[in-house]
């Protein structure tokens, strides 16, 4: 029996146009290219990217490729709400670019995927803009990447965003937080904000509990809105990291306080028998943190399991080391450092003090 079918059904028809995809790739094809370094040998719309190795590792001697995955999260919901997606972009690389650095990497590519439930190819420019722009502030190529338009998996309006990089370093050079003894010094760098972490319970607490709005301006903030504050970029630390390098400041280790925040990241870099004790009140808490703990009646052990409490990346260095490197680091424009606390004998545990 035949069916009944009086229109001819079409990709479009069931939920996929071409054409946007089209018309997105034709829109973020200069953008791109902007960011290509020497290396690029395939342009964008090629199945796979294509870098020269030869020049990517020339001068290493035995070199490791560092490489990470992960994704914004659902800070993409209050950029949708808001219509604001540059940052987005520049959320994604700058999240990937930490996680590798704490390794002692150089970032050298950089692979996106956004995806969501009806294409809209401004929206899509306006995220691969972003990612470019982030990309090009650490001498990044972005190769490539997918863009999926998925009607039933995808609810209307929602847009996910991941990203993938890859990062090299010189072995011996590697930082693996192997080399952190007891009394070395942590030094805290300042975070913009919550970064891409931490925004279930943003949302939960200050959008639906306490119904603040997120474009009115508030004097809690310092005069910026909810929405500002909440879509603040992520920071990429990879240039004050470079200067360290420059000026052969020894790390022994790094923490990129990302999901889990201090309780759960600090950990992940110590070795056995080492513990770390941060002493609060020793950097400024963003007004945001504070406007979250209290319309949230949040437990302070829960704030720094959730939140990076103002505290992006946490660097170990001997304490010969530690005030040249807030020196160095506080030297470079836009980045902030403080000793926050040291290193004690533990079992791998923070300890909170103060």
């Amino acid at each position: 029996m035949e069916a009944n079918n009086p229109e001819e059904i079409t990709y479009k028809s069931a939920g996929v146009d071409i054409d946007a995809g089209n018309e997105t790739v034709s829109r973020i094809k200069s953008h791109v290219r902007s960011s290509f370094q020497p290396e690029v040998l395939a342009d964008i719309g090629s199945f796979g990217s294509m870098l020269d190795l030869g020049m990517v590792l020339k001068g290493y001697r035995n070199p490791i490729l560092i490489q990470s995955i992960d994704g914004v999260g659902t800070k993409v919901t209050i950029g949708c709400k808001l219509d604001r997606y540059f940052g987005l972009g520049v959320d994604i690389v700058s999240h990937a670019c930490d996680d590798i650095l704490v390794h002692g990497a150089r970032p050298v590519s950089f692979l996106d995927y956004v995806a969501s439930q009806k294409l809209r190819p401004e929206v899509v420019e306006e995220i691969v803009k972003g990612m470019v722009s982030a990309c090009r502030q650490c001498g990044m190529s972005l190769v490539g990447g997918e863009t999926a338009e998925m009607p039933p998996t995808y609810r209307v309006g929602e847009i996910d965003i991941v990203g993938c990089i890859t990062g090299v370093v010189e072995k011996d050079e590697l930082i693996t937080g192997a080399a952190i003894r007891h009394g070395d010094v942590a030094v805290g760098l300042a975070s913009s904000g919550l970064h891409t972490n931490g925004y279930s319970l943003a949302r939960k607490v200050l959008l639906e509990v306490a119904a603040l709005p997120l474009d009115k301006p508030m004097g809690e903030l310092g005069g910026v809105t909810l929405g500002d504050a909440l879509l603040a970029s992520h920071k990429n630390y990879y240039p004050a990291f470079a200067r360290t390098r420059e000026e052969k400041i020894p790390l022994n280790g790094m923490a990129h306080i990302t999901g889990g925040g201090f309780l759960d990241n600090i950990p992940r870099v110590l070795p056995k028998g080492c513990g770390v004790r941060i002493q609060l009140g020793s950097w400024p808490v963003l007004p945001i943190f504070d406007l979250i703990a209290r319309h949230g009646r949040i437990a302070r052990d829960e704030l720094f399991r959730a939140l990076n409490m103002g505290i992006g990346m946490v660097w170990f260095v001997n304490p010969s080391h530690a005030d040249a490197l807030i020196r160095t680091v506080n030297a470079v424009e836009g980045y902030q450092a403080y000793r926050i606390g040291e290193v004690v004998p533990g079992d791998r545990k923070v300890i909170l003090a103060g």
